[in-house]
């Protein structure tokens, strides 16, 4: 791994200098692909370096036992090679799931969909609440949300509600929340205290820049009309919601966010080409039978993913067996520890894998 981690130092300096050309400034679509890379790489060498800093005071520790004399000197130093051990087969691990192949799209922003689905005007209100999640999680990791667009429930909460999520790698940790989020608890307008099971479905899609796909001013169907719903001044009396119907596709997106029309159509955008880049990536992956379906490759978002019981403040998320005893904080956006479990079961998978084909 030492080799995998000098060509990263190399392939870091390459990507450096060639952000800091002129020439690169010049061509946006390869600005952002080359600062990608660039961020990328940043990653995987931070966590190399540490498994390197590791390994050298290893080696440095064994080299002074074997030359020293003292007792009490020795007895230090096998006891702090014994602390470092199980720290270095942990970094020499992230580092190896650091080099394995990664989805490009990892790196980019991402759009969050939450809809209600099974359990009425209570999955309505639970999938506020889901949403409401998400952004508190985004403004912990420092990212940037933009509403696109809301349905309201007929008794609260929503019906539909979707963001545009801006950060660094906003997809790439993400991307695994995709599926559906059911909660058992006894409603409000529940008299005889019986628990009730509602679920919402929760879309992830990495956000498609106009760069990456090329859509044809002719296949749009644009509509505008006056917004519902909350708003400032003027929102509710002027053309400015926009309904964009991508007519091949039969795709559709709205926004009403905004008093601009502009506005509203250029988030509006944002969504369908990610909805159809989404659906592009699924095509390639079903022709050449991928096994590996990633979530942006399957579309199924029928599989119950978590379940939030708040009876007895637990989550459970099927998928890798965890519980956790901390509801409250969880629906305050602290997702890490969830989130971090995902991406290490998703990372063991693929080294496993990797490790039977090698």
């Amino acid at each position: 791994m030492k080799g995998n981690l000098e060509t990263l130092r190399v392939r870091y300096g390459e990507l450096g200098e060639q952000l800091s050309d002129p020439a690169t400034l010049q061509d946006q679509k390869r600005y952002r692909e080359l600062a990608r890379s660039h961020r990328y790489v940043q990653k995987q060498l931070e966590i190399g370096e540490r498994w390197y800093a590791l390994k050298t005071q290893v080696e440095n520790n064994r080299e002074l036992l074997a030359g020293e004399k003292d007792a009490e000197m020795v007895a230090m130093i096998k006891e702090e090679l014994e602390a470092l051990a199980p720290q270095l087969a942990a970094a020499a691990e992230q580092f190896e799931a650091a080099l394995l192949p990664r989805d490009p799209n990892d790196e980019r922003n991402a759009v969050l969909e939450v809809r209600a689905g099974t359990g009425g005007n209570e999955a309505a209100l639970f999938a506020e609440e889901i949403a409401r999640m998400y952004i508190r999680f985004a403004e912990r990791r420092g990212w940037k949300t933009e509403l696109v667009d809301v349905t309201e429930g007929t008794a609260g909460g929503m019906k539909e509600v979707i963001y545009n999520v801006k950060g660094d790698g906003a997809f790439g940790i993400l991307r695994w929340e995709s599926g559906v989020h059911r909660v058992q608890r006894v409603p409000a307008t529940e008299s005889q205290g019986r628990i009730h099971t509602s679920a919402v479905t929760v879309a992830i899609l990495p956000e498609a820049e106009e760069v990456d796909l090329a859509i044809d001013e002719n296949d749009l169907r644009i509509d505008v009309f006056r917004a519902s719903g909350p708003g400032g001044q003027s929102v509710n009396t002027t053309d400015s919601a926009v309904r964009i119907t991508h007519v091949p596709s039969g795709l559709v997106v709205q926004c009403q966010d905004e008093k601009s029309q502009h506005k509203n159509k250029a988030k509006a955008m944002v969504v369908l080409r990610s909805r159809l880049m989404e659906r592009a990536l699924r095509e390639q992956e079903a022709k050449v039978a991928a096994e590996r379906r990633s979530q942006i490759g399957t579309g199924d978002r029928s599989q119950k993913i978590r379940t939030y019981n708040f009876p007895q403040s637990r989550v459970t998320d099927h998928r890798i067996g965890l519980t956790v005893h901390s509801l409250d904080a969880i629906m305050a956006g602290e997702l890490d520890e969830v989130v971090a479990a995902i991406q290490d079961y998703r990372r063991r998978e693929a080294l496993a894998a990797r490790r039977v084909e090698s």
